[in-house]
């Protein structure tokens, strides 16, 4: 017998148990969106490759070890997707989204990345991104702050911490970066490999190493405070100020500096410790030179991604009946006329009550064995349907929840009493 194919390493199934949860999370988080007047955007998985090495940086994890990337039979460098953001520039460009105009968008999608699996981290992820243009203030970068603060009651998360902070405007972190670049070399003995690499590339990145035998010289590190204008204080302070007068706590990180090339300005993240190392379960900032950066004129933008791997695993950790698989109701359908006028009945109760979840009965079976299977659908009623029902113009109603009475009641009286029953 040959071998069956299992699926790739890091990309996972969600089964039906599963689903609704990832249902119900999806949901929450669309209407908290749709209230903030937010329009949801679709773009495509698949990207020509230089739009993230464009937009990411070419000396970044991202590009050089982890994305998918293939060329086409025309020859073309095309490249899953191992985030939205830059997705979501390119189709905002294209379609003329952007001049002399603001926009609030979101997206869900999958993302790619060829990394190590492990809790919370995949090689196919799923992630709802949201991106505005058009909007310089602080005002804007504070309303996101806002919006995941209210996602996390909307679904129940309570725990989670908002760390901040500041990359300062290009030219102030430039003046950082040769501090930084100084200090690294002073302290070169230090540095593993991929910071020696990144030393004259990338030295922002060299803060996020979790390598602890660089965390004290990291801690000793200078910070980008000192190279603040009045601007960029401004900034920071103003979404401070409408953060506390919103009852929303954050600690201020000065080692924040996100891992994508272009940040500016506000960074922030919202973590846990629920989830082991894989503790950032919805980050953003300011990218107000990403457009320019991908052939566009200068726009202002600001946004923020979750991934929903980590907060599926955080809700079945801290509100596990957040979603349930049970039906309604179950039709018991015994003999070859009780399935046919079966489905016409379910039919018949789907258009009085389309909330519902009604399931038929298929594929036959004994009236033990249907009661066995309405069982573990988790209905609350099974309605039974049999040659003497059919016969009498009846059906009969039993609870499967609680102790009460089976009732047998006419046909053309089943939707009131359901009605009664179950959706009222």
């Amino acid at each position: 017998m040959a071998k069956s194919i299992q699926a790739i390493r890091g990309m996972h199934d969600v089964l039906p148990q599963q689903s609704p949860l990832w249902q119900f999370l999806e949901s929450r988080v669309a209407a908290v969106l749709a209230s903030y007047g937010y329009r949801e955007i679709r773009m495509p998985v698949l990207e020509m490759t230089e739009l993230f090495k464009r937009s990411i940086g070419e000396v970044t994890d991202i590009v050089e070890k982890e994305m998918y990337t293939f060329d086409d039979r025309n020859g073309d460098s095309l490249t899953l997707r191992p985030e939205g953001t830059a997705g979501c520039v390119r189709a905002a460009m294209e379609h003329g989204l952007l001049h002399n105009q603001t926009q609030r968008l979101w997206y869900q999608g999958p993302m790619f990345r060829h990394e190590r699996p492990q809790k919370g981290r995949y090689r196919q992820f799923q992630q709802i991104g949201v991106e505005t243009f058009g909007m310089p203030g602080p005002d804007i970068d504070a309303e996101l702050i806002l919006i995941t603060a209210r996602i996390w009651q909307a679904l129940g998360i309570p725990g989670l911490q908002l760390q901040l902070n500041t990359l300062g405007t290009p030219s102030e972190r430039a003046a950082y970066r040769d501090e930084l670049v100084a200090y690294f070399e002073a302290h070169a003995e230090v540095l593993d490999e991929d910071s020696q690499r990144r030393l004259r590339s990338n030295p922002l990145r060299i803060l996020d190493s979790k390598n602890p035998a660089m965390r004290e010289m990291l801690d000793a590190a200078p910070v980008l405070t000192s190279h603040l204008g009045d601007e960029s204080r401004s900034h920071l302070t103003f979404i401070c100020n409408a953060l506390d007068l919103a009852g929303v706590a954050y600690v201020i990180n000065p080692r924040l500096v996100r891992g994508l090339d272009y940040y500016a300005r506000t960074v922030f993240e919202w973590v846990t410790d629920r989830l082991g190392a894989q503790g950032t379960v919805c980050a953003g900032g300011r990218y107000d030179g990403l457009v320019e950066q991908l052939g566009g004129r200068p726009v202002p933008a600001v946004g923020f991604a979750m991934g929903l791997e980590r907060l599926i695993a955080l809700l079945e950790e801290v509100n596990p009946g957040a979603a349930t698989t049970a039906s309604d109701l179950y039709l018991v359908l015994v003999g070859d006329a009780a399935a046919r006028e079966g489905l016409v009945l379910a039919e018949q109760l789907r258009d009085a009550m389309p909330q519902l979840e009604i399931v038929c009965n298929c594929g036959g079976g004994s009236l033990k064995a249907q009661f066995k299977r309405a069982d573990r659908s988790g209905a609350r009623f099974a309605l039974v349907l049999g040659d003497s029902e059919i016969e009498a113009g009846t059906v009969a109603l039993k609870p499967l929840r609680s102790d009460d009475s089976q009732v047998v009641v006419a046909r053309e009286s089943v939707i009131g009493i359901l009605k009664e029953r179950i959706a009222g």
